[in-house]
């Protein structure tokens, strides 16, 4: 499968809020593979992929935090210059607009991992195979069981 489920945690912006969402996943031995947070004034967006989705859900619940789930794609990029230019080029090609996006540096390797939430995901999956662009499985992501 080539879309990665990503959960969304919406946290109050306020001290040891997101220390209790680790916590929560440490506790359960969830392993966080990517994050990214996002925040205003009164609260915070975290984007999670992890490695045991429906536990995470259910932990995270138990714990009374409000999460949803969106499918994401993950794309493996040279880490150079330009690596990210390159996936942005295919999918302006395509009409396909990026809503949000985040990365990470895989260990042992020489590429970074591009996580894409998109507005046509189908449409950006053709056209990154159309152009030969490594676009990464869930096991190779989550590290799932």
């Amino acid at each position: 499968m080539q879309i990665v489920e990503q959960i969304s945690v919406f946290l109050e912006n306020k001290a040891g809020r997101l220390m209790e969402v680790t916590k929560t996943l440490s506790e359960a031995k969830v392993n966080i593979r990517a994050l990214s947070l996002a925040d205003t004034s009164d609260f915070g967006i975290l984007r999670l992929i992890v490695d045991d989705i429906e536990k995470a859900q259910s932990v995270l619940k138990d714990k009374g935090f409000t999460i949803g789930k969106t499918g994401v794609v993950a794309v493996e990029v040279g880490d150079h210059p330009g690596g990210l230019q390159a996936i942005l080029e295919v999918f302006e090609g395509a009409g396909v607009n990026v809503e949000y996006m985040y990365a990470f540096v895989q260990k042992n390797s020489e590429n970074a991992t591009l996580i894409f939430r998109l507005d046509r995901t189908e449409s950006a999956l053709e056209a990154l195979k159309e152009h030969n662009i490594k676009v990464l499985p869930v096991e190779k992501v989550c590290g799932a069981n």
